[in-house]
């Protein structure tokens, strides 16, 4: 895992609903652990070139730049060298759009509601490279 601050994971989440980086930012609280929070999709970018995040938590909600349009994105800005690489756990609204889900090439996602014990397994699962159990 890279990281801004040797030792420590920075997880950035994008959500417009502040219960939802409440959620995310409570379930990764610890001294190893660094959460960047964003409002809208189109500061998302400009927080990866800046945090260097180990993980990107993205809300299907967020304001003007919804999670899969994020996840595009990224992944084009760091296949053309201009961020770095980085993984992307989606936060899904209903089970039908895991196939969306897929097609933004996200390395996991969950279902809402989830609980600070399954945000952090999957989380775990991401940075590990495996499988995270499906929320």
């Amino acid at each position: 895992m890279r990281s801004s601050v040797a030792g420590v994971t920075t997880i950035l989440v994008a959500a417009e609903a502040t219960w939802v980086r409440d959620q995310v930012t409570t379930a990764f609280a610890g001294p190893e652990m660094e959460v960047v929070e964003v409002r809208r999709g189109q500061d998302v970018r400009g927080a990866v070139a800046q945090h260097a995040p180990d993980l990107v938590v993205l809300d299907m909600q967020i304001a003007n730049m919804g999670a899969i349009a994020c996840a595009i994105d990224l992944r084009l800005e760091a296949g053309e060298g201009r961020i770095p690489p980085t993984k992307i756990l989606l936060l899904l609204d209903r089970e039908a759009d895991r196939f969306l889900a897929k097609r933004a090439d996200a390395d996991a996602e969950l279902v809402k509601p989830v609980d600070a014990g399954i945000l952090r397994r999957a989380a775990k699962g991401v940075l590990a490279g495996t499988a995270p159990a499906a929320g």
